[in-house]
Order: C-alpha cells, then sequence, then structure tokens
C-alpha cells in the first residue's frame, strides 16, 4: 500500500458479495419414462459348457450396460501362474506394473464368481452372475429385458450349457420384466470340417 502524503490512508476497495451458490439438483441417469412404463434392454446369455457370459445392452447393442462372466480372472492368473513357474522377475520386467512391490497372491484364486476353473459353467456361477447383472440394470433405469440365448454353435454344439437354464430363471426373479426369449446360436449352411478326424473322437 502506498503512503499518501497527506498521512491518510486509502480506503480500501471492497470487494462485491459473491454471489450465493445455486442449490444443486438431483440428476437421474437413464431414460425419462411415464411411471409405470417398462425400459428394455437385451440380455445376451451365452453359455458354452466352459463358461457363462450375462452380457446387458440396450436395443442397438452398442452399449453395453453390465457385462457378467463365471470365467476365471485372466490378469491374476497370469501372474501367479509366472511366480509359480518362478519367473517373477522376467514378468516384473516385461510388465512393470502388474507385479506390485509386496508381496503378493497368499490367497487364493479369485475369478469373477468361482475360484475354481470346473465351475465356470455351473448353474450356481450363472446364477451369481446374472444377479450382478439384474442389479446393475435397476440401477440405470431398465426394467425389462429380451433374452438372445446362445450356445457355442457352428462347428461345436447347438446345445446350450448347464448355466443357461439358470441364468434366464436368476433374470426373471430378480424382479426384471422378460419380453422375447431368442435362441441365436449360429447354425451353418454349410461348414469347415470338424475336429476330430474320420473316426470321430474315442474317449
Amino acid at each position: 500500500m502506498q503512503a499518501d502524503p497527506t498521512g491518510r490512508r486509502k480506503a480500501r476497495r471492497r470487494l462485491p458479495p459473491k454471489a450465493p451458490k445455486p442449490a444443486e439438483e438431483n440428476i437421474k441417469l437413464g431414460p425419462q419414462v411415464r411411471e409405470g412404463e417398462n425400459v428394455f434392454g437385451v440380455a445376451h446369455i451365452f453359455a458354452s459348457f466352459n463358461d457363462t457370459f450375462v452380457h446387458v445392452t440396450d436395443m442397438t447393442g452398442r452399449e453395453t450396460i453390465s457385462r457378467v462372466t463365471g470365467t476365471f480372472n485372466f490378469l491374476l492368473s497370469f501372474i501367479t501362474r509366472r511366480v509359480r513357474r518362478g519367473a517373477l522377475f522376467a514378468s516384473f520386467l516385461r510388465y512393470p506394473g502388474l507385479v506390485p512391490e509386496q508381496e503378493p497372491f497368499r490367497g487364493k484364486w479369485r475369478g469373477m464368481k468361482v475360484k475354481a476353473d470346473r465351475d465356470e459353467s455351473s448353474p450356481y456361477a450363472a446364477m451369481l452372475a446374472a444377479q450382478d447383472v439384474a442389479q446393475k440394470c435397476k440401477e440405470v433405469g431398465i426394467t425389462a429385458v429380451h433374452i438372445k440365448l446362445r450356445a457355442t454353435g457352428g462347428n461345436g454344439t447347438k446345445t446350450p450349457g448347464p448355466g443357461a437354464q439358470s441364468a434366464l430363471r436368476a433374470l426373471a426373479r430378480s424382479g426384471l420384466r422378460i419380453g422375447r426369449i431368442e435362441d441365436v446360436t449360429p447354425i451353418p449352411t454349410d461348414s469347415t470340417r470338424r475336429k476330430g478326424g474320420r473316426r470321430g473322437r474315442r474317449l
């Protein structure tokens, strides 16, 4: 502050008072619909004899809302196998972000739903996956789903795995309305040669 030659102090400028902050509005995610009107999504259930995928999208299929499987977590399995083989240092050099500094992997392996590979396609894993998907759908405002059920198809089996019926039942029991149920297993009109050789797979 500069001194005034008359000996008086200059008065400070007073800033205008701050405008009050506007009240925050709660913004609801999801489509604007009337009360009682259903909002549909599409639940793609892929059930093979090795795994079960429950994947919910919007009606166009472009936007994924939720996708849960009964499968094993690939990243953790990759690191764990490297550690078991004694190649932890090599993994750290190649992928520094994957291996933490502390000693990891004392606990059990963790997949999305089950810990054992043999249980990935089980009805229990499919039920847990469908329950998680249904909860996410309700959070974003989806109240009904059309079901597209799929087996491996093509050269493989055309029969859905054991998790298909369980996932469908879990979606219905979770409170979601079920619309169309459609089987979209790819059926070849002609195909490449199936594996197994001329004499077939011998058990």
